[in-house]
């Protein structure tokens, strides 16, 4: 990886984060709320600008990486209950300050982050089957998505490696190489494959994974790219982008169940910050169509991240919203706290989970670090 895929990744990460914070401002604004800052990037100041009609506080901090949207009413310390508490209890009682507004009005903005990247990702993919086609239902030999510590990605195989033949047949398509790996359990099968203009060879044994229809069969951990059509079909490429949309979506919320229900056999699939910056660089290098697709696919785990019921994430704010708009009231202190240790816990263990898998696989060699 080097410095320009890094910076490309950066930048892109640093979108996503911007176009969510931007849909907390949007609907925040629609909903009477001032928005008080709204930032590019954290730590010191070097540009800004303030609206004289909004009174808002534009700015372009030094590390621009994400960036953050202030409203009135958010110190930025306490928790949604406490902040609502505080407001209740004051004298002051101003219209546009996010704690006057109703629960059904400041759960909408606090959600609005998470929807803003869920509409991202539709975008980016149905322009990518617009522009560049509707993905072709019969897959290549070229490599396009590795799953974390199989035997593919334990091998050495890349995104973008192209296979050429296996135990010296050469193979047509990509059918051919997924029917041969389905039913070689257990089998080594020897892998010659092209990188660039460099032909490599290389081992690898499919280990057993029992598929949707219960059937066992062999699997080395990696999806094929499909290729992209020429048809700029409208109704096709909404169809196709609303599909892959999904397939993500739910793959990602089982993924999730999945890590609480059995974290041994799915923690490795989850990748951390440096686990994702280097499948970015590898999918830069196929082309503009799938390093969008990626794109789209990371906002979609941001928009699932954000909405976990974990303080300091969106999910936080909402689930402590509803529980209030149930109750008629803010959430007792006492229960708060008791929330809140119970959900940074939680997080916690979801950090070191990722984080562990990625510095376990740059000690091993393989990050590009």
């Amino acid at each position: 990886m080097n410095a320009v895929q890094i910076a490309v990744f950066l930048l892109m990460l640093s979108v996503l984060v911007v176009l969510h914070e931007y849909g907390h401002f949007l609907i925040a604004r629609l909903n009477g709320v001032r928005v008080t800052d709204f930032a590019l990037g954290f730590g010191p100041t070097m540009l800004k600008w303030t609206s004289p009609r909004s009174g808002t506080v534009y700015r372009w901090n030094v590390f621009p990486l994400g960036g953050y949207c202030q409203m009135k009413g958010e110190d930025g310390k306490s928790t949604e209950a406490e902040q609502q508490r505080e407001f209740r209890s004051s004298a002051d009682y101003d219209r546009d300050n996010f704690q006057a507004k109703t629960p059904l009005q400041r759960l909408a903005i606090v959600v609005a982050g998470p929807i803003a990247n869920f509409i991202v990702a539709l975008v980016l993919l149905f322009g990518v089957a617009l522009i560049a086609g509707v993905p072709s239902s019969k897959p290549s030999l070229t490599i396009g998505q590795l799953i974390k510590n199989d035997p593919a990605d334990r091998a050495g195989l890349r995104p973008g490696d192209r296979i050429e033949s296996v135990n010296g047949v050469t193979m047509n398509d990509g059918d051919q190489v997924i029917a041969l790996i389905h039913s070689s359990i257990g089998k080594p099968l020897h892998i010659a494959y092209v990188r660039g203009t460099e032909t490599r060879t290389v081992d690898a044994v499919p280990k057993p994974f029992r598929n949707a229809g219960g059937a066992m069969e062999g699997r080395l951990g990696f999806a094929p790219l499909f290729p992209l059509g020429a048809r700029w079909d409208v109704v096709a490429s909404a169809g196709d982008s609303w599909s892959r949309f999904s397939t993500v979506l739910t793959g990602t919320l089982g993924a999730l169940s999945g890590l609480f229900s059995h974290p041994a056999e799915v923690a490795g699939q989850f990748q951390g910050p440096i686990g994702i910056a280097r499948t970015s660089a590898a999918v830069q290098q196929l082309g503009i169509g799938p390093f969008v697709s990626l794109a789209a696919f990371l906002s979609i785990s941001l928009g699932i991240f954000n909405l976990l019921p974990i303080p300091a994430l969106d999910g936080g704010r909402a689930a402590f919203i509803l529980v209030e708009m149930l109750r008629g009231r803010p959430v007792d202190p006492e229960k708060e706290a008791l929330v809140h240790i119970g959900g940074f816990a939680m997080l916690i263990v979801l950090i070191l989970v990722v984080s562990f898998h990625d510095v376990s696989a740059a000690f091993a060699g393989k990050a590009a670090f």
